[in-house]
């Protein structure tokens, strides 16, 4: 069971860029999926969540309008669409699974967990 983040880099500070998740050894498609970054220094903070069909998503107030959470099932992969990046926002990125349909809101009831991936927005 494992997910793989890609999609990370540097990006001026309005700019975009889109991470994907993949999930290998386990479809996806029956786990909600949420986002979290943690940028240096700070406490780990969930920005984004898909229930298990897509069908359901919900956003932190940092990301609310610039950040879109996706799901491709039949690719095993879920996706975030950063636009407007601030400088802020500059972390590291995971993602991660968790057994349910709908999204919880616990960080504690995610238990798979990809290895991150580096956001780095500049002035």
């Amino acid at each position: 069971v494992q997910l793989v983040e890609s999609g990370g880099g540097s990006v001026q500070a309005g700019g975009s860029l889109r991470l994907s998740c993949t999930a290998s050894g386990f479809t996806l498609d029956r786990y909600t999926i949420g986002w979290f970054r943690q940028a240096p220094g700070k406490e780990r903070e969930g920005i984004a969540c898909i229930s298990s069909s897509g069908g359901g998503t919900h956003y932190a107030d940092s990301v609310q309008g610039r950040f879109t959470i996706s799901r491709d099932n039949a690719k095993n992969t879920a996706y975030l669409q950063m636009n407007s990046l601030k400088p802020e926002g500059t972390a590291v990125y995971y993602c991660a699974a968790e057994s349910i349909s709908f999204c919880s809101g616990v960080e504690g009831d995610f238990d798979s967990w990809g290895q991150g991936t580096q956001v780095t927005v500049s002035s």
